[in-house]
């Protein structure tokens, strides 16, 4: 039987300590997926262009270029997946990754059990649209906003919204669920497949990145609302 995307995905991993990235490369390759290293932020860059591989693991602290840099670069030109590499303590790190674009993030010291099956979530996460089924609504049009699942695209006043992958799922999950509130735990469970640890803020980022994209307010929002204690609802049209 053949092996999915996320059993045999290209992995690009850029990290400086070379014995991380010689371990790392080791474990991933041992679990059937193909592995490059490249140590030089001021590199990374264009190897992620011209090789295009599935998911970069992108460490945060890099030499000639910053992760969030080099993240900020790639991101409107690359639309595989970005994981991040932070230090546990500094939540700003993990916020400034996802602001740039980064698709999730693994706190150092990496557990290579723990990173493995990020990986492979977030590339399974990048071919579900062509496992969906048929009867499965494509696309979803509230008044001037437009979000088509077939595409991976979502239009506002018929122009396209730049949105990244990781926000557009979490927008698609909203939206097909319009007038159900989702916690926070069914979010993490639909679109990470992990479960909610209470201090995780990334889908928090993505919404408030999400909002304004869409014609929302950020202060007073009407279509994706925070529900206190509950989650987020996509106020269903009437």
């Amino acid at each position: 039987m053949a092996l999915d995307n996320a059993e045999t995905g290209r992995i690009l991993i850029v990290e400086d300590d070379e014995r991380l990235a010689t371990l790392t490369r080791e474990y991933l390759e041992n679990n059937g997926l193909q592995v490059t290293v490249e140590g030089d932020g001021g590199k990374a860059v264009e190897r992620i262009l011209s090789e295009r591989p599935d998911l970069v693991v992108l460490d945060l602290m890099l030499p000639g270029e910053d992760g969030v840099s080099i993240c900020r670069r790639v991101r409107s030109q690359y639309h595989g997946q970005i994981l991040m590499l932070t230090a546990r303590t500094d939540d700003l790190d993990e916020v400034l990754g996802l602001e740039m674009g980064a698709d999730d993030y693994v706190a150092k010291p990496v557990r290579p059990r723990v990173l493995l099956a990020r990986i492979r979530a977030l590339l399974r996460r990048s071919a579900a649209p062509l496992e969906e089924e048929t009867e499965a609504p494509k696309s979803i049009r509230f008044g001037n906003l437009v979000v088509d699942n077939a595409q991976r695209e979502a239009w506002l006043n018929d122009e396209s919204i730049d949105l990244t992958s990781a926000e557009f799922d979490l927008l698609w999950l909203l939206c097909s669920n319009a007038g159900r509130v989702l916690s926070r735990e069914e979010i993490f469970a639909q679109l990470r497949g992990i479960e909610y640890d209470g201090q995780d803020r990334s889908i928090d980022v993505r919404v408030s990145r999400i909002r304004p994209k869409i014609g929302d307010d950020p202060m007073h929002p009407r279509l994706i609302k925070t529900v206190r204690s509950k989650g987020y609802l996509f106020v269903k049209s009437e």
